[in-house]
């Protein structure tokens, strides 16, 4: 009976093994699990210990989920394969647990858990200064329209095609899902090897694109921080981008948001390194003008006792001529 037991599990096993590795790979998300759920598979992220959030993986997954997973991986102690050192997001805040909606975009307050507030724009960026919980966001986040993105290619051994260059990047968003349409520019600068990609949302374009999502997913393949599965025929840093018969591949990148509204920041938000700075420069500013004050108003005196003693001469001169 024992021996029975043994293979029943045995079966088992292998049968429940199998039914898992039916399910395809999620592509565009390695940190999914996919099982099967009747004549089909449902991949599921993980948000926190209690709550998984099914995803389509035929798009990629949305920002605010993928931080909210990043922020469970990290509290969980499971591997995210950081680098030791990373380009910082410009952002100014980095990673934090956001609060999402139903769809998987931002809610306009966050608070990372905690009782310090602040409201962010449609990019999950804080875009307001730190407050209490009672710090007032709009009902929907202000949209973030502008995004602009600098990669900085590694060294070539030709020198760059721009117009070849132009078509390579243009097939690199295409890999995150934009449409060239949100594509409004893209800029080489060849002394330090930088191009710059302007996405702005446009309305006309058939096919929408997440532009903060695709912006994400980007920047992360730059950092050898990959969040497609290692299945996905596209790899920017192991692999590089076929270009001119050579492959193309980035060392660095920075996103920057422009939003539909200017942020709402105080001078609460700068260090003390910055308001030093301001300081002295306001101080040197100050005593500029005090230096020139006094120096034209010395020589406005200079020039009123030259006049002075030029009419003495001239009566002296009129009283030697009389006599």
């Amino acid at each position: 009976m024992r021996v029975l037991g043994w293979l029943l599990l045995a079966v088992l096993g292998a049968l429940a093994q199998g039914q898992v590795e039916d399910c395809p790979v999620c592509m565009t998300n390695r940190y999914t699990k996919c099982l099967p759920d009747g004549d089909g598979c449902t991949c599921t992220l993980q948000l926190s210990e209690k709550l998984g959030q099914p995803v389509n993986c035929s798009a990629l997954t949305s920002k605010c989920w993928m931080m909210k997973n990043e922020m469970y991986r990290l509290k969980s102690g499971i591997g995210t394969r950081r680098k030791p050192t990373e380009h910082a997001m410009l952002d100014n805040d980095g990673i934090y647990d956001p609060d999402c909606m139903s769809d998987g975009t931002f809610r306009s307050k966050q608070c990372n858990g905690t009782s310090t507030c602040w409201c962010v724009n449609t990019a999950g960026v804080r875009r307001t200064d730190k407050a209490d919980e009672d710090i007032e966001c709009p009902e929907q986040p202000v949209s973030t329209f502008w995004f602009q993105i600098q990669l900085r290619h590694k060294p070539l051994n030709k020198e760059v095609d721009e117009m070849k260059l132009k078509k390579a990047i243009k097939d690199v968003f295409a890999a995150y899902q934009v449409d060239p349409g949100y594509i409004e520019k893209i800029e080489y600068h060849a002394e330090d090897r930088y191009i710059t990609v302007d996405l702005k949302q446009n309305v006309t374009v058939p096919s929408p694109s997440d532009l903060a999502t695709a912006a994400y997913y980007l920047e992360k393949d730059v950092k050898s921080n990959s969040l497609f599965s290692d299945q996905y025929n596209r790899s920017i840093q192991d692999d590089g981008v076929p270009f001119d018969g050579e492959k193309l591949s980035f060392e660095e990148a920075y996103v920057y948001y422009v939003d539909s509204k200017n942020p709402e920041f105080s001078m609460k938000r700068m260090t003390p390194g910055i308001i030093a700075v301001i300081v002295v420069i306001c101080l040197a500013i100050v005593a500029g003008l005090v230096v020139l004050f006094f120096t034209r108003r010395k020589a406005a005196k200079a020039h009123i006792y030259q006049k002075a003693e030029g009419r003495e001469l001239d009566e002296i001169q009129k009283q030697q001529l009389t006599t």
